[in-house]
């Protein structure tokens, strides 16, 4: 086990702006580095001919469906590196953390504390020594259940989950929780697509997408708006490429250029690859301002409506789909007032698009038969996500564009299974459905208080009125907002445990007890009493199918997650009213449960067992509208701002990921895209806002939070290397989640929870650097 390189890069990073096209040659070489640095050849060769097989395992990375036919390799660049961190060869075993206390994990950097490889033993922290020392797996399941059983009120307990469980162990977790007697379940979809949970079902009766890959084979347009998926979900690259051949147009609308959303050359297609030739993406590319969409959007459904008044006025039939709003919606007059009121100027000034720009995007929606509207944590991750999420369903609606083939909406989930584990019970809010199916299955009366979300829970830990953390994966206090203020309040703790399958840093903050449970990861064997097990998952497109791992386990000490909250439930719950042995012994019994409590999982077992899996129903995308009146609703939002409106004076910042990370795990520090190498310590600045500001490029600034009328919030990231981009002007942008340190725990979404990661109104200063400051 090799010592991990944990010296702070940040100081050598470099910018060489970067003309290739995203994947080709540096992607095929990206995946070679990956594997290299990792696995073994017969390992990663073994791991990667299953990834999204119909016989093999779900990507642990994005939500990205797979084609009904499945080609011989189904991963992108991002996913093999995935793959290969999961399944690499390095163990972080007990003799690691005897070699190094907690506080000196602390000074690492998070790509070096993952790095260090797998965890293969149960562990305990021990205050003494500072250290994580072995514990056998029923010792930690005595000790974690009497700490639970402890507390005065389980409500003072949550339950986190990443988006990486998988059905089953999402369905336990719940189970497990709601006997134990409480809601909080703070989840990783907390803090990106929520807004889309809390928003869509107000709108269209459902809060996922309405739209099935197929559907792109069909659609006469495709808008995409707020997302990077040269990054963050690569497959949808070929679609995309598959769409521009077809002759369809596709526009982008996106603060920053991003080459995903430019250019293409497929690795699958050898043509492209051997002459070096690549595919437009982006027919149209418009850069709004960050917090400018809703302006957008507005200006694109008021052109429609003048559009529509002057085709009528000229015998036509008008451009909006009028048996579709009389027969299908609610609240259009409001809407068409409300639009009619914004002024152009204001739409224009709050934007950062002339009206000749908005009208050339809303003359190609105008024209397009059937469209896709494609987003992301652009959209969601606003002060006011939830009413950007309603603009896009308005938008969609105005053309019967939602309910028919090649039309639809298409939120853009990240971890592979996020969607899954909502469907299946992890919420802080329990519907009927669920509540009565637990009732009806297991015979428990389950808790039907309003719980905390991610937000709330962080809250609740700070100030005292909880006391024990539960993290079925996931990477919670970096994930989180205000790192100053979180990692406070995570040291409070009576109680954390953190159910993984390597180190982070949100293991190094102990509580008064601190547990590690290593867990099997997607791609490992997974074996119980009852023979070879699959889970199964749900991706962006409410597809189910299963995932069988065949790679032998890091370590004959890894438990797979269904068995970890088996073992936790039993340890805490020993009156129980649930057979949890059963289910994990055959993971069929688990699935039957499912289908019990939620109808919508009918002949679960059997459908799952079909190649490719099941789609679940969706209503709206059958025109079926789940809402009080039973129509879909256009839903106003009051004004062009979807953050407060900052001093004319700032910058608005936005966190993004790097082309080598996944959400908090770092695989490395180049973003090949974007043309960083060596470091993540810069700050994206249009150039004549920099030249505004008097700063030069690749000079040190400091970027301090601020209030929106100007006055300093306290927040500052000292030391980012100034990066000239053409980002929008008025816009800026740093990593995620280095830049979580501007952002304060209240500045979020009200209606949905979700922090502000793309609206962080900055001032940007010449640097002044003192030892320790940097990103």
């Amino acid at each position: 086990m090799g010592k991990p390189s944990h010296e702070h890069p940040a100081a050598d990073a470099s910018f060489e702006p970067n003309d290739a096209p995203a994947g080709g040659w540096g992607a095929l070489g990206a995946v070679a580095r990956a594997i290299r640095a990792q696995m073994s050849v017969t390992r990663s060769v073994e791991a990667l001919h299953r990834v999204n097989q119909p016989a093999g395992f779900d990507c642990p990375g994005c939500a990205w469906p797979d084609p009904r036919h499945a080609s011989s390799f189904e991963f992108c660049e991002n996913g093999a590196k995935a793959v290969a961190w999961e399944a690499t060869a390095k163990r972080a075993t007990p003799e690691f953390f005897a070699a190094h206390t907690l506080s000196e994990l602390w000074q690492w950097n998070d790509h070096a504390l993952e790095d260090a490889g797998r965890l293969t033993h149960p562990m305990a922290y021990d205050p003494a020594q500072d250290r994580y020392v072995p514990v056998s797996w029923e010792e930690a399941a005595t000790r974690i259940g009497a700490a639970l059983r402890a507390l005065p009120d389980p409500a003072m307990a949550e339950f986190y989950t990443s988006g990486r469980a998988s059905n089953e162990a999402a369905f336990l977790y719940q189970l497990f929780v709601r006997e134990y007697g409480c809601n909080n379940f703070p989840d990783c979809s907390n803090m990106c697509h929520e807004a889309s949970s809390v928003g869509l079902p107000e709108a269209i009766g459902v809060g996922k997408g309405t739209v099935q890959l197929e559907d792109f084979e069909h659609a006469d347009a495709v808008f995409c708006i707020g997302h990077n998926p040269g990054t963050n979900h690569p497959r949808m690259l070929g679609t995309l490429r598959e769409v521009s051949l077809r002759g369809v147009p596709i526009v982008v609308l996106n603060p920053m250029p991003e080459r995903g959303l430019e250019r293409f050359t497929s690795p699958q297609d050898p043509a492209e690859m051997l002459t070096g030739r690549s595919v437009r993406i982006a027919s149209t590319y418009f850069k709004p301002r960050i917090g400018g969409d809703v302006a957008v959007l507005k200006g694109m459904m008021k052109w429609l409506l003048e559009a529509d008044a002057d085709d009528l006025a000229a015998g036509g039939s008008g451009l909006l789909d009028r048996g579709f709003i009389a027969g299908h919606t609610t609240g259009f007059e409001a809407l068409a007032a409300d639009l009619r009121a914004t002024s152009w100027e204001s739409i224009e000034r709050k934007s950062g698009l002339g009206r000749g720009e908005i009208a050339i995007a809303a003359g190609i929606y105008a024209r397009a038969e059937r469209v896709i509207v494609c987003y992301g944590m652009g959209i969601t991750q606003h002060r006011h996500g939830t009413q950007n999420v309603q603009q896009l369903a308005n938008l969609l609606l105005l053309r019967g564009n939602i309910g028919k083939p090649g039309a639809g909406i298409c939120p853009l989930r990240g971890h592979s299974n996020v969607q899954g584990d909502r469907t299946v019970g992890i919420t802080e809010q329990p519907n009927a459905v669920l509540l009565d199916g637990i009732r009806r299955t297991y015979g428990f009366e389950p808790p039907t208080a309003h719980g905390h979300d991610s937000v709330a829970a962080v809250k609740a830990i700070a100030e005292g009125r909880s006391k024990a953390l539960v993290c079925l994966g996931g990477n919670l206090a970096v994930a989180m907002p205000d790192p100053q203020a979180t990692f406070a309040a995570m040291r409070k703790l009576d109680l954390a445990v953190h159910i993984a399958t390597k180190p982070n840093r949100s293991h190094l903050i102990p509580a008064r007890q601190s547990f590690l449970l290593p867990c099997l990861g997607r791609t490992e064997l997974d074996v119980q009493a009852g023979g070879p097990q699959s889970v199964t998952v749900e991706d962006s497109m409410s597809m189910v199918h299963a995932s069988q791992g065949r790679l032998k386990p890091a370590s004959d000490q890894l438990r797979s997650e269904p068995a970890i909250v088996a073992l936790l439930a039993r340890a805490t719950l020993p009156a129980s009213k649930v057979d949890w042995e059963g289910m994990v012994e055959d993971y069929d019994r688990i699935r039957d449960g499912i289908e019990a409590v939620l109808p919508i999982f009918k002949d679960y077992n059997a459908r799952i067992r079909v190649p490719g899996g099941f789609h679940l129903e969706n209503a709206a995308a059958q025109r079926r509208w789940n809402t009080p009146d039973g129509k879909a609703r256009f839903l106003v939002a009051r004004g062009l701002d979807e953050d407060p409106p900052p001093a004319a004076d700032l910058l608005v910042l936005a966190t993004v990921r790097s082309h080598d990370q996944y959400n908090t795990t770092v695989y490395g520090f180049d973003d090949r895209y974007r043309g960083i190498h060596g470091g993540r310590d810069v700050v994206f600045v249009n150039p004549d806002d920099l030249a505004a500001l008097g700063l030069a490029a690749g000079t040190r600034v400091d970027v301090a939070a601020c209030r929106a009328d100007g006055t300093p919030s306290g927040r500052v990231v000292h030391g980012l290397q100034a990066v000239a981009f053409e980002i929008a002007r008025g816009s800026a942008a740093m990593y995620y989640p280095e830049g979580n340190a501007l952002i304060g725990l209240d500045d979020h979404d009200p209606r949905s929870g979700t922090p502000g990661y793309k609206s962080v109104p900055v001032r940007l200063t010449a640097a002044s650097l003192r030892d320790g400051d940097g990103a």
